[in-house]
């Protein structure tokens, strides 16, 4: 029989959350790229989906820092994990200060061009969004090297979320047998 596995605590939700703002904030520079390409009104579309998935990955960056300081408080901190440890939360924590201010000053373009549509030139309908993704791209290299540094921290250090134990699983043992199977009764 199908089942939805056992929820994990708050601590052990890092692992799944995380990697919902990554995958979405690298894809916001896409729709800015094509919203830049394609003249107005038609580029409507691509900045809204830009504003969608930055928003979306701005909050669900606050969500994964969230889960990963509790995280971080369960971990081991033996050999070079607290350095490792340390500077992922320190690029965690400006990351989500750098995306904040992306996603306001993202908002104020899109109103911007939404505002002035028919007075808009082509440079302005292009250039801005040109000059987000170059400034975009600051915080691009700080989301990539706070993921490389909880990929060292899982795959060279070994830390992990602590899962609760599920024994309903086909296969798992359970932890109590079963009356009829225990010894000395």
């Amino acid at each position: 029989m199908l089942q939805f596995p056992p929820v994990p605590s708050w601590d052990a939700m890092h692992p799944l959350i995380i990697h919902f703002p990554i995958v979405l904030l690298l894809l916001t520079p896409l729709f800015v790229l094509i919203g830049a390409v394609v003249r107005p009104p038609r580029n409507s579309p691509y900045m809204m989906a830009a504003l969608i998935t930055l928003f979306l990955g701005t909050s669900s960056i606050f969500l994964a820092a969230s889960t990963g300081e509790e995280a971080a408080e369960l971990a081991d901190r033996a050999g070079g994990v607290n350095a490792v440890l340390a500077a992922h939360e320190t690029l965690a924590s400006t990351c989500e200060i750098l995306f904040a201010v992306y996603s306001a000053l993202f908002a104020a373009l899109f109103l911007w061009q939404w505002i002035f549509r028919s007075r808009q030139s082509r440079i302005i309908s292009s250039a801005a969004p040109l000059v987000f993704l170059a400034v975009y791209s600051v915080g691009l290299a700080y989301l990539v090297n706070t993921a490389h540094a909880g990929g060292r921290l899982v795959h060279e250090f070994g830390v992990h979320a602590m899962m609760p134990q599920d024994n309903s699983q086909p296969g798992s043992k359970p932890a109590v047998p079963p009356p009829e199977h225990r010894e000395g009764e």
